[in-house]
């Protein structure tokens, strides 16, 4: 019996390479970013920190995205989340490598030896049947040869994030997070899905950085600007 040939998920036509997901005439027609500051993932007038980021930085040293939060990527990842579209994860994780290899061909000091995945609430993650960001994390630590764990744990079950504003994400989120490993001298590269107001990143960066990280890049598919 022949194989059904694995096709793009955007033009549905056949694939040469199954396991890319995306054909090459899809791949370079994903939406453009504009100008992102390197720290935070927002939009900058250079390639430098944006002003932002020099008054106040963030807890992390680098951001690195895909796309912002519009199709195809939100279509993707709410079928990843919601639909359980799981053969979605490794064409997702591959884009969000590309971008990750440009960032550390552009800049010697993004340096990884350390996966993590912000994590689900066991509920949550019950409920799902599966933490999409471990989906992510998992292909791409083969990929960057690192270790991968998953080493930072929810405790406490909050309302979803999604469903609040800025501020009462931040409230939403304290002492939600508790740390699992030892991670002194660690450069860590943690991936969520998508990162909105920064807020779970921010609690998971405060928990690394008190334990002595090294550096904290995050990596996620979108960013919403």
């Amino acid at each position: 019996m022949l194989s059904t040939p694995a096709r793009c998920w955007l033009c549905h036509l056949p694939l040469q390479i199954a396991c890319h997901g995306l054909c090459s005439l899809c791949l370079h027609q994903l939406p453009a970013l504009p100008a992102l500051c390197p720290r935070c993932g927002l939009p900058a007038s250079s390639h430098g920190e944006c002003g932002r980021c020099l008054r106040q930085p963030p807890l992390w040293q680098r951001l690195t995205c895909v796309s912002d939060y519009q199709p195809p990527l939100s279509h993707w990842i709410q079928q990843l989340k919601f639909s359980r579209t799981i053969a979605l994860r490794v064409m997702l994780a591959r884009l969000l490598l590309l971008k990750l290899l440009t960032k550390r061909r552009i800049d010697p000091d993004v340096v990884f030896d350390l996966v993590l995945s912000v994590p689900l609430h066991h509920q949550r993650a019950w409920q799902r049947g599966y933490n999409q960001a471990a989906l992510l994390a998992q292909p791409l630590a083969h990929w960057l040869q690192c270790e991968y764990r998953e080493g930072v744990s929810r405790i406490r079950q909050r309302r979803a994030q999604h469903l609040l504003t800025a501020a009462a994400r931040r409230h939403n989120l304290h002492d939600a997070f508790r740390l699992e490993m030892p991670v002194q001298g660690r450069h860590i590269l943690l991936i969520d899905d998508v990162v909105t107001t920064g807020s779970t990143v921010t609690e998971i960066s405060r928990l690394l950085q008190a334990r002595g990280a090294a550096s904290i890049h995050i990596g996620c598919l979108c960013r919403t600007l």
